[in-house]
Protein backbone atom coordinates (compact mmCIF):
# COMPACT_ATOMS: atom_id res chain seq x y z
CA UNK A 1 0.00 0.00 0.00
CA UNK A 2 1.77 3.14 -1.13
CA UNK A 3 1.59 6.53 1.22
CA UNK A 4 2.38 9.30 -0.73
CA UNK A 5 4.14 12.60 0.06
CA UNK A 6 2.85 14.68 -2.81
CA UNK A 7 4.79 17.81 -1.82
CA UNK A 8 8.43 15.84 -2.26
CA UNK A 9 6.83 13.95 -4.62
CA UNK A 10 8.26 10.81 -2.89
CA UNK A 11 6.13 7.50 -1.67
CA UNK A 12 6.61 4.98 1.17
CA UNK A 13 5.12 1.37 0.80
CA UNK A 14 3.45 -0.33 4.03
CA UNK A 15 3.38 -3.78 3.40
CA UNK A 16 1.98 -6.56 4.56
CA UNK A 17 3.81 -9.87 5.99
CA UNK A 18 0.86 -12.16 6.18
CA UNK A 19 2.22 -13.30 9.94
CA UNK A 20 0.69 -10.24 11.90
CA UNK A 21 3.62 -7.94 10.81
CA UNK A 22 4.31 -4.77 8.91
CA UNK A 23 7.37 -3.51 6.61
CA UNK A 24 7.59 -0.14 5.40
CA UNK A 25 9.91 0.69 2.73
CA UNK A 26 11.55 4.32 2.88
CA UNK A 27 8.95 5.68 5.49
CA UNK A 28 9.23 9.75 5.99
CA UNK A 29 9.83 10.96 9.41
CA UNK A 30 6.54 10.96 11.10
CA UNK A 31 5.95 7.38 12.32
CA UNK A 32 2.41 8.38 13.00
CA UNK A 33 0.70 7.39 9.62
CA UNK A 34 2.04 3.77 9.42
CA UNK A 35 1.88 3.28 12.87
CA UNK A 36 -1.77 4.62 12.50
CA UNK A 37 -2.37 2.44 9.65
CA UNK A 38 -1.25 -0.90 11.18
CA UNK A 39 -3.24 -0.48 14.09
CA UNK A 40 -6.11 -0.20 11.69
CA UNK A 41 -5.19 -3.40 10.41
CA UNK A 42 -4.26 -5.22 13.54
CA UNK A 43 -0.89 -5.49 12.40
CA UNK A 44 2.90 -4.68 14.30
CA UNK A 45 5.58 -2.77 12.44
CA UNK A 46 8.69 -4.76 12.23
CA UNK A 47 10.46 -3.92 9.56
CA UNK A 48 11.55 -0.40 8.58
CA UNK A 49 13.50 -0.83 5.07
CA UNK A 50 16.12 1.89 3.57
CA UNK A 51 17.28 1.29 -0.05
CA UNK A 52 19.57 4.05 0.55
CA UNK A 53 20.47 7.43 2.13
CA UNK A 54 17.65 10.07 1.18
CA UNK A 55 18.71 13.57 0.26
CA UNK A 56 15.06 15.14 0.34
CA UNK A 57 13.84 14.30 3.60
CA UNK A 58 14.95 12.91 6.77
CA UNK A 59 13.72 8.96 7.04
CA UNK A 60 11.38 7.54 9.65
CA UNK A 61 13.22 4.37 10.38
CA UNK A 62 14.44 5.41 13.56
CA UNK A 63 10.88 6.73 14.38
CA UNK A 64 9.65 3.45 13.88
CA UNK A 65 12.57 1.35 15.81
CA UNK A 66 12.18 3.30 18.24
CA UNK A 67 8.53 2.22 18.54
CA UNK A 68 9.58 -1.89 17.91
CA UNK A 69 10.23 -1.98 14.85
CA UNK A 70 14.08 -3.47 13.33
CA UNK A 71 15.98 -0.69 10.62
CA UNK A 72 16.94 -3.06 7.46
CA UNK A 73 19.25 -0.79 5.05
CA UNK A 74 22.32 -1.15 2.81
CA UNK A 75 25.47 -2.26 5.06
CA UNK A 76 27.66 0.40 3.16
CA UNK A 77 25.23 3.38 4.64
CA UNK A 78 27.17 2.89 7.52
CA UNK A 79 24.29 4.34 9.58
CA UNK A 80 25.24 5.15 13.31
CA UNK A 81 21.82 3.81 14.57
CA UNK A 82 21.46 -0.03 15.26
CA UNK A 83 20.71 -1.77 12.31
CA UNK A 84 20.56 -4.73 9.77
CA UNK A 85 22.88 -4.57 6.88
CA UNK A 86 22.40 -6.02 3.68
CA UNK A 87 24.13 -6.35 0.67
CA UNK A 88 23.95 -7.35 -3.03
CA UNK A 89 22.51 -10.72 -3.33
CA UNK A 90 21.64 -11.45 0.23
CA UNK A 91 18.17 -12.76 1.61
CA UNK A 92 16.16 -12.35 4.42
CA UNK A 93 13.32 -14.50 5.29
CA UNK A 94 10.73 -11.31 6.32
CA UNK A 95 7.42 -13.64 7.99
CA UNK A 96 7.38 -16.62 5.28
CA UNK A 97 8.16 -13.90 2.16
CA UNK A 98 11.96 -13.49 1.38
CA UNK A 99 13.49 -10.29 0.92
CA UNK A 100 16.36 -10.51 -1.53
CA UNK A 101 18.89 -7.00 -1.60
CA UNK A 102 19.56 -6.24 -5.36
CA UNK A 103 23.01 -3.93 -5.86
CA UNK A 104 21.24 -1.07 -8.26
CA UNK A 105 24.22 2.03 -7.51
CA UNK A 106 23.67 5.01 -9.36
CA UNK A 107 21.04 7.32 -7.79
CA UNK A 108 23.38 6.99 -4.77
CA UNK A 109 26.81 4.42 -4.00
CA UNK A 110 25.22 2.63 -1.75
CA UNK A 111 21.50 2.27 -3.68
CA UNK A 112 19.88 -1.58 -3.25
CA UNK A 113 16.11 -2.51 -4.63
CA UNK A 114 14.34 -4.89 -2.74
CA UNK A 115 12.75 -7.72 -4.24
CA UNK A 116 10.01 -9.49 -2.45
CA UNK A 117 9.58 -12.68 -2.84
CA UNK A 118 6.45 -15.38 -2.27
CA UNK A 119 8.50 -19.14 -2.31
CA UNK A 120 10.63 -18.51 -5.86
CA UNK A 121 7.92 -16.44 -7.37
CA UNK A 122 9.04 -12.40 -7.75
CA UNK A 123 5.89 -10.54 -6.64
CA UNK A 124 6.63 -6.54 -5.99
CA UNK A 125 10.51 -4.69 -7.14
CA UNK A 126 11.43 -1.83 -4.74
CA UNK A 127 13.02 0.38 -6.88
CA UNK A 128 13.73 3.13 -4.48
CA UNK A 129 15.45 6.15 -6.92
CA UNK A 130 17.40 3.27 -9.23
CA UNK A 131 13.77 2.79 -11.66
CA UNK A 132 11.31 5.06 -11.87
CA UNK A 133 8.28 5.65 -14.24
CA UNK A 134 9.83 7.33 -16.87
CA UNK A 135 13.02 7.65 -15.96
CA UNK A 136 15.04 7.51 -12.51
CA UNK A 137 16.29 9.42 -9.73
CA UNK A 138 19.33 12.13 -10.63
CA UNK A 139 22.66 11.04 -9.47
CA UNK A 140 24.71 14.56 -8.80
CA UNK A 141 23.89 14.99 -5.02
CA UNK A 142 27.43 13.19 -4.28
CA UNK A 143 29.48 15.48 -5.62
CA UNK A 144 30.54 16.85 -9.56
CA UNK A 145 33.27 14.63 -10.13
CA UNK A 146 30.79 11.27 -9.72
CA UNK A 147 27.78 12.50 -11.58
CA UNK A 148 28.49 11.17 -14.81
CA UNK A 149 30.09 7.93 -12.99
CA UNK A 150 27.55 7.23 -11.06
CA UNK A 151 25.03 7.95 -14.46
CA UNK A 152 27.00 4.92 -16.02
CA UNK A 153 26.44 2.84 -13.18
CA UNK A 154 23.39 3.00 -12.86
CA UNK A 155 22.73 2.13 -16.71
CA UNK A 156 24.89 -1.17 -16.05
CA UNK A 157 23.36 -1.86 -12.67
CA UNK A 158 19.94 -1.53 -13.69
CA UNK A 159 19.83 -3.65 -17.02
CA UNK A 160 22.65 -6.13 -15.74
CA UNK A 161 21.28 -6.72 -12.34
CA UNK A 162 16.95 -6.78 -13.42
CA UNK A 163 17.67 -8.35 -16.52
CA UNK A 164 16.14 -11.71 -15.09
CA UNK A 165 12.95 -10.18 -13.82
CA UNK A 166 9.95 -10.87 -15.44
CA UNK A 167 8.06 -8.25 -17.41
CA UNK A 168 4.97 -8.68 -15.41
CA UNK A 169 6.58 -8.08 -12.17
CA UNK A 170 4.99 -4.61 -10.26
CA UNK A 171 7.62 -2.43 -9.70
CA UNK A 172 7.41 0.42 -6.73
CA UNK A 173 9.56 3.75 -6.93
CA UNK A 174 10.56 5.88 -4.22
CA UNK A 175 10.72 8.83 -5.99
CA UNK A 176 8.31 10.08 -8.61
CA UNK A 177 6.63 13.15 -10.67
CA UNK A 178 7.59 16.40 -8.89
CA UNK A 179 10.00 14.78 -6.86
CA UNK A 180 13.57 17.22 -7.26
CA UNK A 181 15.38 13.86 -6.79
CA UNK A 182 13.69 12.21 -10.03
CA UNK A 183 15.07 12.66 -13.58
CA UNK A 184 12.36 12.65 -16.56
CA UNK A 185 9.85 10.59 -14.32
CA UNK A 186 5.62 11.76 -14.92
CA UNK A 187 3.36 11.24 -12.74
CA UNK A 188 2.65 7.80 -12.44
CA UNK A 189 3.97 6.44 -8.81
CA UNK A 190 3.87 3.06 -9.97
CA UNK A 191 4.40 1.27 -13.13
CA UNK A 192 6.14 -2.40 -14.17
CA UNK A 193 8.98 -4.02 -15.32
CA UNK A 194 8.11 -4.59 -18.91
CA UNK A 195 6.47 -0.88 -19.12
CA UNK A 196 9.75 0.60 -18.26
CA UNK A 197 11.79 -1.96 -20.76
CA UNK A 198 9.83 -0.77 -23.87
CA UNK A 199 9.81 3.11 -22.36
CA UNK A 200 12.47 4.13 -20.22
CA UNK A 201 15.12 6.04 -21.50
CA UNK A 202 17.33 3.27 -18.97
CA UNK A 203 16.49 0.20 -21.54
CA UNK A 204 15.82 2.50 -24.90
CA UNK A 205 19.26 4.38 -25.33
CA UNK A 206 21.25 2.21 -27.47
CA UNK A 207 24.25 1.99 -25.31
CA UNK A 208 26.23 3.46 -22.43
CA UNK A 209 27.50 6.94 -24.04
CA UNK A 210 23.90 7.53 -25.26
CA UNK A 211 22.24 7.49 -22.16
CA UNK A 212 24.75 9.22 -20.08
CA UNK A 213 25.14 12.11 -22.63
CA UNK A 214 20.76 12.36 -22.47
CA UNK A 215 20.74 11.81 -18.39
CA UNK A 216 23.22 14.36 -17.58
CA UNK A 217 21.48 16.83 -20.01
CA UNK A 218 18.21 16.51 -18.25
CA UNK A 219 19.48 17.15 -14.77
CA UNK A 220 17.75 20.10 -13.23
CA UNK A 221 18.62 22.09 -10.10
CA UNK A 222 17.36 21.13 -7.15
CA UNK A 223 17.22 22.78 -3.29
CA UNK A 224 20.53 22.82 -1.31
CA UNK A 225 19.32 20.84 1.78
CA UNK A 226 19.68 17.78 -0.72
CA UNK A 227 23.42 18.22 0.13
CA UNK A 228 23.65 18.01 3.83
CA UNK A 229 20.72 15.14 4.82
CA UNK A 230 21.91 12.29 3.70
CA UNK A 231 24.90 12.97 6.40
CA UNK A 232 21.88 13.90 8.75
CA UNK A 233 20.39 10.47 7.88
CA UNK A 234 23.40 9.04 8.54
CA UNK A 235 24.06 9.87 11.89
CA UNK A 236 20.11 9.97 12.81
CA UNK A 237 17.65 13.38 13.54
CA UNK A 238 16.15 13.87 17.06
CA UNK A 239 13.65 11.83 18.05
CA UNK A 240 10.15 13.19 18.17
CA UNK A 241 7.45 9.74 18.76
CA UNK A 242 4.05 10.36 17.94
CA UNK A 243 3.31 13.43 19.06
CA UNK A 244 4.93 16.36 17.06
CA UNK A 245 5.42 19.82 18.94
CA UNK A 246 3.32 22.53 19.05
CA UNK A 247 3.69 25.68 17.36
CA UNK A 248 3.38 28.18 19.81
CA UNK A 249 1.52 31.44 19.71
CA UNK A 250 3.72 34.72 20.41
CA UNK A 251 2.06 37.97 21.67
CA UNK A 252 3.17 40.76 19.51
CA UNK A 253 5.68 41.84 21.31
CA UNK A 254 7.73 38.75 22.11
CA UNK A 255 7.18 38.06 18.41
CA UNK A 256 8.60 42.07 17.35
CA UNK A 257 11.67 40.80 19.50
CA UNK A 258 12.39 37.46 17.91
CA UNK A 259 12.66 39.09 14.60
CA UNK A 260 13.99 42.31 15.76
CA UNK A 261 17.53 39.21 17.21
CA UNK A 262 17.46 37.86 13.25
CA UNK A 263 14.62 35.15 13.56
CA UNK A 264 13.17 34.26 9.36
CA UNK A 265 9.63 35.94 9.33
CA UNK A 266 7.59 33.08 6.90
CA UNK A 267 3.90 34.52 5.76
CA UNK A 268 2.48 30.53 4.66
CA UNK A 269 -1.05 32.46 4.35
CA UNK A 270 -2.18 32.28 0.60
CA UNK A 271 -1.20 34.82 -1.93
CA UNK A 272 -4.15 36.47 -2.27
CA UNK A 273 -3.95 37.53 1.45
CA UNK A 274 -0.34 38.32 1.45
CA UNK A 275 -0.70 40.60 -1.19
CA UNK A 276 -3.98 42.45 0.57
CA UNK A 277 -1.18 43.24 3.32
CA UNK A 278 1.95 41.50 4.62
CA UNK A 279 4.93 42.23 7.75
CA UNK A 280 7.71 44.08 5.28
CA UNK A 281 10.39 42.00 4.75
CA UNK A 282 8.79 38.73 4.95
CA UNK A 283 8.68 35.60 2.99
CA UNK A 284 5.58 34.78 1.18
CA UNK A 285 5.40 30.93 0.95
CA UNK A 286 1.66 29.56 0.80
CA UNK A 287 1.35 26.52 3.25
CA UNK A 288 0.62 23.30 0.24
CA UNK A 289 2.39 20.25 -0.26
CA UNK A 290 5.01 22.36 -1.96
CA UNK A 291 6.10 24.55 1.49
CA UNK A 292 8.64 22.47 2.39
CA UNK A 293 10.64 21.79 -1.34
CA UNK A 294 10.39 25.96 -0.77
CA UNK A 295 11.08 26.36 2.81
CA UNK A 296 14.65 24.31 2.45
CA UNK A 297 15.42 26.04 -1.06
CA UNK A 298 15.24 29.88 0.15
CA UNK A 299 15.62 29.92 3.65
CA UNK A 300 19.14 28.53 5.42
CA UNK A 301 19.30 25.62 7.95
CA UNK A 302 19.22 26.43 11.17
CA UNK A 303 17.49 29.78 11.08
CA UNK A 304 15.22 30.57 14.07
CA UNK A 305 11.65 30.55 12.39
CA UNK A 306 8.48 32.88 13.12
CA UNK A 307 5.43 32.02 11.04
CA UNK A 308 2.43 33.99 10.43
CA UNK A 309 -1.02 32.35 9.58
CA UNK A 310 -4.44 32.02 8.60
CA UNK A 311 -7.01 31.25 11.31
CA UNK A 312 -8.09 28.35 9.39
CA UNK A 313 -4.78 26.85 8.16
CA UNK A 314 -3.40 23.60 9.76
CA UNK A 315 -0.71 24.33 12.56
CA UNK A 316 0.31 20.39 12.49
CA UNK A 317 0.74 20.27 8.60
CA UNK A 318 3.08 23.37 8.89
CA UNK A 319 5.35 21.57 11.86
CA UNK A 320 5.65 17.78 9.83
CA UNK A 321 6.44 19.67 6.70
CA UNK A 322 9.17 21.58 8.72
CA UNK A 323 10.44 18.83 10.83
CA UNK A 324 10.84 16.68 7.54
CA UNK A 325 13.59 18.75 6.32
CA UNK A 326 15.27 19.09 9.23
CA UNK A 327 13.97 22.78 10.14
CA UNK A 328 13.91 22.10 13.95
CA UNK A 329 13.57 26.05 15.46
CA UNK A 330 9.99 26.88 14.82
CA UNK A 331 10.03 29.93 17.50
CA UNK A 332 6.24 29.87 16.72
CA UNK A 333 3.38 31.78 15.38
CA UNK A 334 2.19 35.92 15.37
CA UNK A 335 -0.77 35.18 18.16
CA UNK A 336 -3.61 36.43 16.27
CA UNK A 337 -2.07 36.92 13.00
CA UNK A 338 -2.14 40.01 10.59
CA UNK A 339 -5.87 41.01 12.49
CA UNK A 340 -3.07 41.84 15.75
CA UNK A 341 -0.96 43.43 14.00
CA UNK A 342 -3.29 45.96 12.59
CA UNK A 343 -4.95 46.10 15.65
CA UNK A 344 -1.81 47.41 16.87
CA UNK A 345 -1.60 49.66 14.23
CA UNK A 346 1.98 48.73 12.72
CA UNK A 347 2.95 49.34 9.13
CA UNK A 348 2.19 46.60 6.32
CA UNK A 349 2.99 46.12 2.70
CA UNK A 350 1.02 45.20 -0.56
CA UNK A 351 1.93 43.07 -3.42
CA UNK A 352 -0.27 44.14 -6.25
CA UNK A 353 -2.05 41.44 -8.12
CA UNK A 354 -2.92 41.28 -12.16
CA UNK A 355 -5.43 39.28 -14.02
CA UNK A 356 -4.40 37.38 -17.12
CA UNK A 357 -6.84 40.06 -19.26
CA UNK A 358 -5.09 43.23 -17.66
CA UNK A 359 -1.96 45.11 -19.34
CA UNK A 360 1.16 43.42 -17.47
CA UNK A 361 3.09 46.10 -15.34
CA UNK A 362 6.73 46.81 -16.84
CA UNK A 363 8.80 43.36 -18.08
CA UNK A 364 7.10 39.92 -17.34
CA UNK A 365 9.89 37.67 -15.07
CA UNK A 366 9.25 33.93 -15.11
CA UNK A 367 10.69 32.13 -12.60
CA UNK A 368 9.22 28.66 -13.20
CA UNK A 369 11.78 25.78 -13.43
CA UNK A 370 13.99 26.11 -16.61
CA UNK A 371 12.37 22.50 -17.88
CA UNK A 372 8.62 24.83 -17.78
CA UNK A 373 9.80 27.70 -19.19
CA UNK A 374 11.47 25.74 -22.09
CA UNK A 375 8.16 24.42 -23.12
CA UNK A 376 6.34 28.07 -23.25
CA UNK A 377 6.54 31.38 -21.91
CA UNK A 378 5.17 35.14 -22.00
CA UNK A 379 6.76 36.86 -25.01
CA UNK A 380 9.23 39.72 -23.88
CA UNK A 381 9.67 37.32 -20.63
CA UNK A 382 12.97 37.48 -18.32
CA UNK A 383 13.46 34.03 -17.01
CA UNK A 384 15.28 33.63 -13.63
CA UNK A 385 14.18 30.29 -11.56
CA UNK A 386 12.78 30.88 -8.15
CA UNK A 387 15.67 29.21 -6.03
CA UNK A 388 18.30 31.37 -7.75
CA UNK A 389 16.24 35.14 -7.62
CA UNK A 390 18.20 36.29 -4.71
CA UNK A 391 21.67 36.13 -6.33
CA UNK A 392 20.55 36.85 -9.61
CA UNK A 393 18.61 40.22 -8.22
CA UNK A 394 21.04 42.95 -9.39
CA UNK A 395 20.85 41.45 -13.09
CA UNK A 396 17.17 42.03 -13.51
CA UNK A 397 16.13 44.51 -15.89
CA UNK A 398 15.44 47.88 -14.84
CA UNK A 399 11.41 49.31 -13.90
CA UNK A 400 8.34 47.11 -13.06
CA UNK A 401 7.97 44.08 -13.10
CA UNK A 402 5.27 41.34 -13.06
CA UNK A 403 5.97 38.41 -12.22
CA UNK A 404 4.75 34.88 -12.93
CA UNK A 405 5.03 31.15 -12.70
CA UNK A 406 2.11 28.26 -12.83
CA UNK A 407 -0.18 29.23 -11.08
CA UNK A 408 0.65 31.91 -8.80
CA UNK A 409 2.08 30.75 -5.45
CA UNK A 410 5.93 31.27 -6.47
CA UNK A 411 5.81 34.06 -8.26
CA UNK A 412 4.54 35.36 -4.93
CA UNK A 413 7.62 34.19 -3.07
CA UNK A 414 9.57 35.64 -5.95
CA UNK A 415 8.01 38.97 -5.09
CA UNK A 416 8.20 38.97 -1.41
CA UNK A 417 12.19 38.47 -1.80
CA UNK A 418 12.45 41.08 -4.23
CA UNK A 419 9.59 43.59 -1.82
CA UNK A 420 11.82 42.41 1.33
CA UNK A 421 15.17 43.78 -0.93
CA UNK A 422 14.06 46.94 -1.86
CA UNK A 423 12.26 46.71 -5.13
CA UNK A 424 9.30 48.25 -5.86
CA UNK A 425 7.11 48.60 -8.41
CA UNK A 426 6.07 44.57 -8.81
CA UNK A 427 2.87 42.78 -9.85
CA UNK A 428 2.22 39.28 -9.60
CA UNK A 429 0.08 37.50 -12.47
CA UNK A 430 -2.91 36.05 -10.58
CA UNK A 431 -3.26 32.46 -11.97
CA UNK A 432 -0.11 32.28 -12.98
CA UNK A 433 0.89 31.29 -16.79
CA UNK A 434 -1.79 28.60 -16.92
CA UNK A 435 -4.79 31.85 -16.76
CA UNK A 436 -2.21 33.46 -18.97
CA UNK A 437 -2.39 30.67 -21.72
CA UNK A 438 -5.80 29.98 -20.76
CA UNK A 439 -7.25 33.02 -22.09
CA UNK A 440 -4.99 32.38 -25.39
CA UNK A 441 -2.75 35.47 -24.98
CA UNK A 442 0.35 35.00 -27.06
CA UNK A 443 3.14 33.07 -25.96
CA UNK A 444 6.50 32.33 -27.13
CA UNK A 445 8.33 28.25 -27.60
CA UNK A 446 11.45 27.10 -26.96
Amino acid sequence: MPLVDEGLGNSSYFVSLGDGRALVVDPSRDPKPYLDLARRLGLQVAFALETHLHADFISGSRELAAQGGSILAPTASQLATEYHGLADGEQLDVGGLTLEAIGTPGHTPEHLSYLLLEGSAPVALFSGGALLHGGSARTDLISGEQTEPLARELYRSVRERLSGLPDSLPVFPTHGGGSFCSAGADGQRTTTLGQERHANPLFMAPNEDAFARMFLKGLGTYPPYFLRLRDVNRRGAPLYGTRLRDLRSLPIEDFRRHSAMGATLIDARPLTEFAAGHIQGSLSIALRPAFVSWLGWLVPENRALLFVLSPDQDREDLVRQCLKIGYENLVGELEGGMASWRSAGLPESTIELRGADDDLLGTPLDVRQASEWALDHIPGATHVELGSLTRAAATLPPGPLTIYCRHGDRSMTAASLLDAAGRRNLAVLDGGFEAWASRHRSVAVG
